[in-house]
């Protein structure tokens, strides 16, 4: 069986409302923040690896000016949203033990692709994977998962998809993977 896993909120934390509130206390930034630059169309082009983090960043000043500097403080530190979730990835290694093999399919851009693989040693552990920046292709798109399953010539019906959001899980199934939500590391114990 091969394992494929969202980084997302299933191998590290991805949480920017919490990020937000480590850097400002006004919670009305806060707000106004997470919708400026993580729920703006920027974000999904820098997922897509057509729009780079400098250029991102100055969209989001430019957008808002009179807000730079809080623009600023969060692009400067945003690999800091990502931190791992231990209960998941200590199951890595049991998984690669019990002879099934490893990959990640993930919606990130080249800054924090980058970050995950130079500070986080448990991607070694995987056999492959597909980050949408590099490919320019993101999930939910028939395409993202068809090009990994190609890439590393997997057979869909042997693949199992852990991922946080139910948009891409049920994606994955359309494409003959098995999908599974992820909630909790506990919903991969079973298949293991």
């Amino acid at each position: 069986m091969d394992f494929i896993f969202d980084v997302g909120n299933v191998l590290v934390d991805y949480k920017p409302v919490v990020y937000l509130d480590s850097l400002f206390s006004d919670s009305s930034l806060v707000k106004i923040i997470n919708i400026a630059i993580f729920q703006s169309p920027e974000w999904l082009y820098m997922d897509q690896g057509t729009l780079s983090h400098a250029e991102a960043s100055n969209i989001f000043c430019a957008r808002l000016p009179e807000l730079e500097y809080a623009i600023i403080k969060t692009m400067e530190s945003v690999n800091n949203i990502f931190t791992p979730l231990p209960e998941t990835i200590k199951l890595l290694p049991i998984i690669k033990e019990s002879g099934h093999s490893l990959y990640f399919l993930s919606n990130i851009h080249n800054e924090i692709r980058d970050f995950l693989l130079e500070n986080h040693q448990y991607f070694s552990l995987f056999d492959g994977g597909v980050f949408s920046c590099d490919v320019k292709l993101t999930k939910p798109s028939p395409e993202i998962y068809r090009f990994l399953i190609e890439k590393y010539q997997l057979n869909a019906q042997d693949c199992l998809f852990f991922d946080d959001i139910e948009e891409n899980v049920a994606a994955a199934e359309k494409e003959g993977i098995k999908g599974v939500l992820f909630t909790t590391a506990e919903c991969v114990l079973p298949y293991i």
